[in-house]
């Protein structure tokens, strides 16, 4: 944190800059206290990670591009999420029936306010790790293949967290059968729903960041903008994973959240050796 830090003075980034990071910091905390805790307890933490989350995938949007992005950022992901949630609870489409529990709180066209913050949450940081994991990609295909990425990676952190939140009885399936090897309470359905909804949002959000952001590129402090998300996503997937496999007896996306992390990581070290 204190290299981070030291990086984004010598850049000249304003203080708030910082805030990203010290957001994400906060949300790997209340991660860890997860599968430490039940009942309301536990529901208060899951409220927590998500009201948190958002808030790094807003304001690292903001460090990284401006005020304007953030903007759109968050309004593209609400309307999108109330959008397919809506739907998806009224026709059972694309995800296949499912329903809500009253343990979300409030709800508008019967779509927890929760739901789509948790999207923001997951939304930008897979577009973040989606341009890192794209950067040498030949610049006629990057934008194709930075949606298609984020969308595969926004869908693959679903495949983790929904058994967790099934589990906490936030929501069930009424078909739930045939899923994933190992998964057995969410359908096959909803994965192939979160790649389309996933391809939608990703589009959506590469026009805006590339109509919305200042001129120049990223803006200083954009360095912890890019940290930010980044760890975010690192610790809810494969930590996740591990907190599965560990402590909430889920070894089925365990072992699907540890072979997910694979190709990033093999991706990412692949980039790391060549200059």
């Amino acid at each position: 944190m204190s290299a981070a830090t030291a990086h984004l003075r010598r850049a000249g980034a304003p203080a708030w800059a910082r805030l990203p990071l010290a957001l994400a910091v906060l949300l790997v905390l209340a991660a860890i206290a997860y599968p430490l805790t039940d009942g309301a307890a536990r529901d208060a933490v899951s409220w927590t990670i998500v009201l948190v989350g958002s808030a790094v995938s807003v304001t690292s949007a903001a460090a990284a591009h401006g005020a304007r992005t953030a903007a759109a950022v968050l309004g593209l992901v609400v309307v999108a999420a109330v959008a397919f949630e809506a739907v998806g609870t009224a026709t059972g489409v694309p995800y296949g029936p499912y329903t809500y529990s009253d343990a979300l709180g409030p709800t508008l066209l019967r779509v927890p306010f929760l739901v789509p913050l948790a999207w923001l949450m997951m939304a930008w940081p897979s577009r973040v790790l989606a341009v890192v994991l794209t950067r040498r990609v030949r610049p006629g295909r990057q934008r194709a293949a930075r949606v298609v990425v984020a969308a595969a990676v926004f869908a693959g952190w679903d495949v983790v967290l929904d058994p967790q939140l099934v589990q906490a009885g936030y929501w069930t399936w009424a078909q739930p059968q045939p899923g994933l090897p190992g998964i057995d309470t969410v359908p096959l359905t909803n994965l192939g729903g979160w790649l389309l909804a996933g391809l939608v949002l990703m589009s959506l959000l590469d026009l805006a960041v590339a109509r919305t952001a200042l001129p120049g590129g990223p803006r200083a402090g954009s360095g912890a903008a890019v940290a930010a998300p980044l760890l975010v996503i690192a610790w809810m997937v494969p930590g996740g994973a591990l907190a599965h496999a560990l402590w909430l007896d889920l070894p089925g996306s365990a072992a699907w959240g540890a072979a997910l992390s694979v190709p990033v990581l093999v991706t990412l070290a692949v980039q790391a050796r060549r200059p």
